[in-house]
């Protein structure tokens, strides 16, 4: 009962606008029930400045809700499918994320861009948009504002690219009597799972390719998102040593080390097993469901406590980086398929 009193109404409140976001989601793929939360939570907290005793439960949604979403998105993951995908698509997956963190790296430096701003564009644009920024964001203890951002450059760009990459694909020469190609491109190259589902159908309806575009696109994202692991680890890692330089005392990685992350491993280690032994994947689908809306619901909850005025009066250099990343990532993949004989 303490828990529903001290963060009932504002868990509520978080419920109320992540329902009708999410099924605008689901009839506007290409935006996503995540980008129309995090849109709707800014507007409502410009008529909602003195949030009281809707504040503890507003920051409850945005931090440990946000972090059950990573651990449920496990359940989407099966390790043998992915491992079979990535021997051909993990070369192209592995310059690509190593892409996009060194150039967002560089412009933190030569730019002055926040840190924490820095490594979510950077993190967001290499592996798979709106999840790798909230399985980032604790561990790296950035604020609500800054995940707002970072959401809402890697918006942008999936949206751009969803649109234009399949006339791109065309353009360049992808082969259109097969998915293969460009499911690996659109698999590599667009950020978001949403985005990448809604590129790849287009490339499918274009050819009239079934669903081959599809499946190969999202299994190569899939297996993208098993880049949060590594990824998550090391900023804890790095975090530990930068607090321990700022404080001049030892800090314990256990403080800080990323938990959640383990029990994501263990959805993805029950999901493999349950499919070796028979188990149809079917059954994780509501739990895959779940894991999507309570991202739109920790979305709207971080929307709420994002000032939208500051943050479009500070998005210019972010906004630089979020295109740079994207480009580069795109000309790599596109260099790397080549490479490989793939295109």
């Amino acid at each position: 009962m303490e828990f529903i009193r001290k963060n009932g109404r504002g868990l509520l409140l978080c419920l109320l606008i992540a329902v009708p976001s999410w099924f605008l989601g689901k009839a506007f793929p290409i935006v996503g029930g995540a980008v129309i939360a995090i849109l709707a939570g800014m507007v409502v907290t410009l008529f909602f400045k003195e949030k009281g005793s809707f504040e503890a439960g507003i920051k409850f949604t945005s931090k440990k809700i946000l972090q059950w979403a990573v651990i449920l998105l496990g359940f989407g993951l099966n390790l043998n499918v992915i491992l079979e995908t990535g021997k051909q698509s993990l070369p192209i997956i592995v310059c690509t994320i190593a892409t996009s963190l060194i150039i967002a790296y560089l412009l933190h430096r030569l730019m002055r861009i926040p840190s924490n701003i820095s490594t979510l564009v950077g993190v967001g644009s290499s592996i798979c948009g709106g999840s790798a920024i909230a399985a980032t964001a604790p561990v790296i203890d950035a604020d609500d504002e800054e995940v707002a951002q970072a959401i809402s450059i890697i918006f942008f760009f999936n949206v751009v690219a969803a649109v234009v990459f399949p006339a791109f694909g065309h353009a360049v020469g992808f082969d259109t009597s097969s998915g293969e190609a460009f499911g690996i491109f659109a698999g590599t190259a667009v950020n978001d799972t949403s985005s990448v589902t809604a590129c790849a159908s287009t490339w499918d309806s274009m050819w009239q390719l079934g669903s081959a575009t599809l499946d190969k696109a999202v299994t190569v994202k899939l297996t993208r998102t098993l880049a949060i692991i590594p990824i998550t680890l090391a900023l804890a890692f790095w975090q530990t040593k930068k607090e321990e330089k700022s404080e001049g005392k030892k800090v314990q990685m256990k403080d800080i080390f990323p938990f959640f992350i383990l029990y994501f491993i263990a959805a993805s280690i029950i999901t493999t097993v349950a499919s070796s032994m028979g188990v149809n994947a079917e059954l994780f689908t509501p739990v895959k469901e779940l894991s999507k809306f309570f991202i739109v619901m920790a979305m709207a909850a971080i929307g709420l406590n994002t000032d939208i005025v500051k943050l479009i009066r500070t998005g210019g250099r972010p906004l630089i980086m979020g295109f740079c990343c994207w480009v580069g990532i795109t000309g790599v993949s596109l260099v790397m398929q080549h490479v490989m004989g793939l295109w």
